[in-house]
């Protein structure tokens, strides 16, 4: 067996004897500065870099190149993205899970945590419930259990969260994170119209990977890993991938991660459209103490800033797992998209107390939506509620196209300040729309061309009368 990036099978293009030679290679070049001067250099043409010349930047503990890689790793970010971030909240449908993962308190043997799955009636009033936040855009997430979570479900309730119009809320975009699946059903989900499909592979190591999954069809490593490539020939053209940093050895988890965006690219023509990076968390009956891979705050930050090198178009996800400080130092080094006001059990937003019982994992940032948004205004960045490019067709390679030639820009500065300016009028607290207000008034100056600029301006006086659902 050895390296093929363009196979579909998975031990193929994730191939473990690549991966320990990358990561050896890394560790052997750390300290070599004329090869990461080189590297940097190439990487400063923002087209990326291959896994190994990554992980090289990844081992680096020269002091002086960390602080270029953190600066170009920043620039590149707000070079494609500005200083926007798309806010998302996830939403739980489903614990029932027959799978028995050791780190996720979901598994099957789990008999003391309550098992719960929501009904039509109860989603509706979730979705109700997260408009009146003011999100536009979710992630529904549900354990695997072809009983309980069949494919007809997870249908039935995307055709719920669309359907809920409730004062000027509105669910534009349905992400959708569950088990990996067939063919035919990522066909029936991108006919459901569903924004991007995402699957964490958890660990890339095949042998750690079938330890963690002892028990359910989780455990198939291969139809686990290839399942980006039936997601594709299923229609489905915005894929986001991760995996659950803590489980094994970064160096490894890293460069499997970016073996996979490189597969992805080589076979689809278009790589993941998003990365999210999650850390192991403490939850019901799970320690992370005991999987012996926990990884500093300054290593997860290396490890972000790699990424938004390695993967420039990418955009990069950090939930509520994370801790306000370290949010916020990711946030500079890559990360395009965050949750906020997330609650990861079962039917937690229609409760004025969050539910313990249910959580996925602990939150370790608890604020509201309001205070995330108001956070995000005074450190400087738009909050963006924005769905226009899936909305508009542009996905994929359409989007990686227009992300890549920097026109992406006269979509996404214009339709981040009049969906903030949506939120402000209809879920902002005072002091947030004070200070989102005047953002807005001078991020109008960035809007590259006068024409879209005046537009914005007119727009934004509608939306200030009551119209919404602008976009470019």
């Amino acid at each position: 067996m050895s390296y093929d990036i363009h196979s579909l099978k998975a031990e193929d293009f994730i191939d473990d004897g690549e991966i320990r030679q990358t990561v050896r290679y890394a560790q052997e070049h750390k300290n070599d500065r004329a090869l990461i001067d080189e590297i940097l250099q190439r990487a400063r043409a923002r087209k990326g870099l291959n896994h190994r010349d990554a992980s090289v930047l990844l081992a680096c503990e020269d002091e002086e190149k960390l602080q270029e890689i953190y600066a170009l790793a920043e620039q590149i970010k707000k070079d494609f993205y500005g200083n926007r971030i798309v806010l998302f909240a996830p939403l739980y449908l489903s614990n029932y899970c027959v799978n028995g993962c050791l780190y996720c308190p979901y598994h099957l043997k789990n008999k003391h945590i309550p098992r719960k799955k929501l009904t039509q009636e109860e989603v509706a009033r979730e979705v109700v419930a997260l408009q009146d936040m003011g999100h536009k855009r979710l992630a529904i997430e549900a354990g695997e259990d072809p009983v309980n979570n069949p494919i007809e479900y997870i249908l039935e309730c995307i055709q719920t969260i669309y359907s809920i119009k409730h004062k000027n809320g509105a669910i534009r975009r349905v992400n959708v994170n569950i088990a990996a699946t067939t063919v035919e059903n990522y066909r029936k989900l991108r006919e459901a119209g569903i924004g991007t499909y995402i699957l964490f592979q958890e660990t890339y190591n095949k042998e750690n990977y079938e330890i963690l999954h002892p028990t359910g069809p989780k455990h198939n490593y291969a139809y686990h890993t290839e399942a980006m490539d039936r997601a594709m020939e299923g229609g489905i053209d915005d894929v986001g991938i991760g995996v659950l940093f803590g489980l094994d050895n970064y160096q490894y988890e890293f460069a499997g991660l970016l073996m996979h965006a490189e597969h992805l690219e080589a076979v689809h023509g278009v790589g993941p459209h998003t990365i999210s990076l999650p850390r192991v968390k403490r939850a019901d009956g799970i320690d992370p103490d005991e999987f012996d891979n926990s990884l500093s705050d300054e290593t997860f930050s290396k490890i972000a800033a790699c990424i938004r090198i390695a993967v420039p178009y990418t955009g990069m996800i950090i939930s509520t797992r994370e801790t306000p400080e370290v949010r916020e130092k990711l946030l500079r080094v890559g990360v395009s998209q965050i949750s906020g006001g997330s609650r990861t059990s079962v039917g937690g937003y229609c409760e004025e107390q969050r539910p313990r019982d249910t959580e996925q994992f602990d939150v370790s940032d608890e604020r509201t939506l309001d205070e995330v948004v108001n956070w995000l205004i005074q450190a400087g960045y738009i909050p963006s509620f924005c769905t226009a490019c899936y909305r508009e067709g542009r996905t994929g390679d359409r989007f990686m196209a227009l992300c890549k030639s920097g026109q992406i820009q006269n979509c996404c500065q214009p339709n981040a300040l009049m969906t903030l300016k949506e939120y402000l009028m209809d879920y902002a607290a005072d002091d947030t729309r004070v200070h989102g207000e005047a953002l807005i008034e001078r991020e109008l100056a960035n809007v590259p061309r006068e024409k879209i600029r005046d537009i914005v301006r007119q727009r934004l006086v509608k939306i200030s009368a009551g119209e919404r659902d602008f976009r470019f």
